[in-house]
């Protein structure tokens, strides 16, 4: 049986479960009370990254209820939880730092990349499924949805580890940098289960 990764940290699963978020945790490094600005990449990531993650919460719920496969499901419950957490916790940072969830700039204009961040295809950023995408996986059972879910799942997770080291590279929030390396190591790994998972399946990621 695969072992699957373990996707959240010691760590941010402590802050999620006590709820301690405070301005020393959310300060650079734990030891200052910095306040990113509104348009900076900290606040920019939190805020493109739930939208992104809420995505993924989506499509894990509804592939639960398309398939009995244990592998599967067990994916997505595990996905579904660590990203609804993760969210919760970028939420709160914008909370926290007063700043809106909602910004007049285009997604992922904090990495330089503003409208060109949406897809010809209509997705809202890199890695994001089509409405259409979203609602063809709603039809499908079995293992047409396992595998679709596993190809959709693989371009999301490959969008936010672009993401998410954009994060790396730009966040001055010390906390924050953490998630966002924790994100990248785990989401990686998974899109290494899920190509495997795909092969048994006979199917393939659908995009470079």
């Amino acid at each position: 049986m695969r072992q699957f990764p373990l996707i959240v940290g010691a760590a941010v699963t402590a802050l999620v479960a006590t709820g301690a978020i405070t301005y020393a945790v959310a300060g650079d490094e734990g030891s200052s009370t910095v306040v990113p600005a509104a348009d900076s990449a900290d606040a920019g990531f939190a805020r493109d990254m739930a939208v992104h993650h809420q995505q993924a919460v989506e499509m894990s719920y509804t592939v639960r209820d398309r398939t009995d496969d244990e592998e599967v499901r067990r994916l997505a419950y595990d996905i579904a939880q660590t990203q609804a957490n993760q969210r919760g916790m970028m939420l709160g940072w914008l909370d926290l730092w007063e700043l809106p969830k909602v910004s007049a700039e285009p997604p992922m204009a904090w990495m330089g990349m503003g409208d060109s961040a949406s897809g010809e295809d209509g997705a809202l950023m890199p890695g994001m499924a089509t409405d259409a995408e979203m609602k063809r996986l709603g039809t499908l059972n079995g293992k047409q949805a396992e595998i679709f879910y596993l190809q959709l799942m693989t371009d999301h997770h490959k969008g936010g580890v672009h993401m998410a080291q954009g994060c790396v590279s730009a966040c001055e929030v010390g906390v924050e940098k953490r998630l966002a390396r924790g994100m990248v190591e785990a989401q990686e790994s998974e899109i290494a289960l899920m190509a495997e998972m795909l092969e048994d399946r006979g199917a393939a990621a659908r995009r470079p």
